[in-house]
């Protein structure tokens, strides 16, 4: 039995896990304002007025206590019973796609959004949303950095204690300074930052828009540059998939629809010209149009000229999307004038020939 602790294969004996469950320390919990009725042990009753009552179990053997509702709608599922206030609060889990619209209503417009890093948000209006959400990432990711380093070197420390049979150094170490319970508070804090931050972004573009154009970012593209080592570590930490729900989760609350399309080469296209541009950083460099534009609010137009064009659909590949692009910008350079290729001087000397010749 004493192995069996030791190696942690306490569970499957029956006597020890009554043991381990019996003098085990365990947590306490000082909530003394509510309760949990399972789905099975509640009904719900109306009266000859009308009036919807709620039965749940009792202290004493197969009595109820019974609770007038101000509603209704029976509540369904587990219930969470709090007495707050001398009333009694019922909470229940309902089906989200059921659900009726929130009372807070969305905007008119049709906006286009790019999700980006600094950024959470950018629609095609030029606004910026959640523009903490790079800093805090930024943040989270060098102190995963330096934690991590310094976790590394306990560890080698914790090791070479084993080897050496030093076990009480090595438990040491590992009790006090190789824990994970602060660990997982402070990354569960970080997360309900990130949330937050994304969520409230998504809200300030419902909050204009009726119709969110986004683009759709589940499909990776092959090609891309290798970036460098702290980059790729900051990347890692872009919570792209909380974004999507985001948008996904406040649009269906507050009635506003999402519409996505492909997002090949939105962030790289021109959207005055359609031309290819070169990428620095958050500026776009239009070749064609000798345009600097700022890269998120460009693509955040590109995604909403992307809803409804005829040839660019949701699943077109992005080597036929470039393509495209590449066929639309000839075209438009087809049809402008040719600029003079002559030496400045021929064409002054047309016009202003004595000039020209005192020149050379």
């Amino acid at each position: 039995m004493f192995t069996a602790l030791k190696a942690g294969t306490w569970p499957a004996d029956p006597f020890l896990a009554r043991q381990m469950r019996r003098h085990w320390r365990r947590g306490h919990n000082r909530t003394t304002n509510q309760i949990i009725v399972r789905a099975d042990q509640h009904n719900t009753r109306a009266d000859d007025r009308g009036r919807l009552w709620l039965a749940v179990p009792g202290l004493q053997r197969r009595q109820l206590v019974k609770i007038p509702l101000n509603t209704t709608v029976a509540p369904t599922g587990t219930l969470r019973l709090i007495l707050r206030g001398g009333k009694v609060e019922i909470h229940y889990q309902i089906d989200a796609a059921t659900m009726p619209s929130s009372q807070r209503p969305c905007g008119t417009a049709t906006l286009g959004v790019d999700k980006g890093y600094t950024e959470a948000l950018t629609d095609s209006d030029g606004n910026h949303h959640g523009v903490n959400l790079g800093t805090l990432l930024t943040a989270e990711s060098d102190r995963l950095k330096e934690r991590n380093r310094h976790r590394a070197k306990l560890r080698s420390v914790h090791n070479s204690a084993a080897l050496r049979g030093d076990h009480a150094k090595a438990d040491r170490i590992n009790r006090n300074n190789l824990g994970t319970v602060k660990r997982d508070r402070q990354a569960a804090t970080h997360q309900a930052r990130v949330r937050s931050e994304i969520f409230t972004a998504a809200h300030r573009v419902v909050d204009k828009a009726v119709v969110v154009v986004a683009e759709d970012l589940t499909k990776t593209f092959a090609g891309r540059k290798p970036l460098g080592r702290n980059i790729n570590r900051r990347l890692a930490g872009w919570t792209k998939g909380v974004t999507a729900e985001a948008l996904k989760n406040v649009s269906e609350r507050r009635g506003s629809a999402l519409v996505h399309v492909n997002a090949a080469y939105t962030s790289q296209a021109c959207h005055q010209c359609g031309s290819l541009g070169k990428r620095s950083g958050d500026s776009l460099h239009c070749t064609m149009c000798r345009v600097v534009w700022q890269a998120d609010v460009n693509a955040a137009i590109n995604v909403l000229q992307r809803h409804g064009d005829p040839d660019i659909t949701l699943h077109t590949p992005h080597h036929v999307v470039k393509q495209i692009v590449q066929e639309r910008t000839d075209r438009r350079r087809s049809r402008l004038p040719l600029p003079d290729s002559s030496p400045p001087c021929k064409r002054r000397a047309e016009s202003e020939p004595s000039e020209c010749l005192t020149l050379l």
